[in-house]
């Protein structure tokens, strides 16, 4: 799912004259370490996004190498978990469905194992078998159109997260039945963005945010102050529904504005409801608020796609800091979220005064 959390520049990042930003390529020497006053941003594609390791004024001198091996986790990850090239455990996984167990590292094992259960949480609002119905739906062309209802139905006995084998003595993965296949799209960034935080931390590094593709996730402060996240309204992308401030915990925004056309008047997007093949309509987005970025980044698929209130009873009973807003643009909290969201009424009476 596609995110698109705002990070509030003047309270977060300071604005990115503010920042010196440094794109970094796996291998290449640390850079140079962050200005006393001006904090320091590096960032790198991987995944298919752009990834931010940022880190605020005062930042100890080794934070930059630090962010740059955090940077390089996220690399190794695509090599593993990426089912779009030919070599990675999952590709090998997908390639072998219906036929034998495929032996995978710890952490396919672990994001598959993940997969699972907040598939089986939501009764398979998140299922990672959804990529069997991928080819069906294009959301880059100018000239996209919706599939044929027909392949739609076709495919839907390919998609059960039931159908996945885990074998733990042996630690290896089959899909029960041919043609399916696995993706972590709803999952994968939030596992390396933990990662990330692990080694960060691990190496001693206490404040920063890390972005990724629209998920935040932050830890420590910005000169004492928690990190400020702000959250798009799903139909104006120039203002905020409001925001939330954040320190040792993620933010994950999902929304059916982005990677989407209209087709007679209705919004298809690529927020698919696996037990279906076609997208959701009950909701425009959902921001969750959690402790780990990989609970964020699947909750915030398996909720959205969830019915309305079967969603807000779910989040209420985790316990779970969750925003949903449907297409009417109204919006529900649970009382996690309620605590700790300031809505954009009150940012604009706050700026004011």
């Amino acid at each position: 799912m596609r995110r698109r959390t705002m990070l509030l520049l003047p309270l977060a990042l300071a604005g990115s004259a503010a920042a010196a930003t440094l794109s970094r390529r796996r291998g290449a020497p640390p850079p140079e370490d962050p200005a006393p006053d001006t904090g320091l941003t590096l960032q790198r594609v991987a995944m298919g996004t752009l990834w931010q390791v940022v880190l605020p004024p005062g930042a100890p001198a080794h934070a930059a190498a630090a962010a740059s091996r955090a940077l390089d986790e996220v690399q190794r990850l695509e090599d593993v978990l990426s089912e779009f090239r030919p070599d990675t455990e999952v590709s090998r996984i997908n390639a072998a469905a219906g036929a034998d167990p495929v032996r995978v590292s710890q952490d396919t094992w672990y994001v598959t194992e993940q997969s699972l259960r907040y598939a089986a949480l939501s009764d398979g609002a998140f299922d990672p078998t959804w990529a069997a119905m991928r080819s069906l739906w294009d959301f880059r062309s100018a000239t996209a159109l919706p599939p044929d209802p027909a392949e739609v139905r076709a495919r839907l006995p390919l998609v059960d997260w039931r159908a996945v084998e885990m074998d733990p003595a042996a630690r290896t993965i089959r899909l029960r039945r041919p043609c399916m296949a696995m993706g972590f799209g709803g999952i994968a960034k939030g596992y390396a963005l933990d990662r990330m935080r692990a080694l960060l931390l691990g190496d001693g590094v206490r404040d920063f945010v890390l972005y990724s593709g629209g998920q935040v996730l932050a830890e420590g402060t910005r000169g004492g102050r928690p990190w400020r996240v702000g959250v798009q309204h799903p139909r104006d992308p120039e203002a905020l529904l409001g925001a939330l401030s954040v320190t040792a915990a993620s933010v994950s925004t999902g929304g059916d504005y982005e990677h989407s056309f209209m087709h007679e008047g209705r919004r298809y997007h690529h927020v698919i409801d696996p037990r279906t093949g076609w997208p959701v309509e009950h909701t425009a987005s959902v921001t969750i608020l959690a402790r780990t970025a990989l609970e964020a980044d699947a909750l915030d698929t398996a909720l959205f796609v969830m019915a309305p209130g079967r969603a807000m009873a779910m989040a209420r009973e985790m316990g779970v800091a969750m925003l949903r807003t449907d297409p009417a643009m109204r919006n529900e909290m649970t009382p996690a979220m309620r605590a700790v969201f300031e809505p954009r009424e009150a940012m604009e009476a706050t700026e004011s005064s």
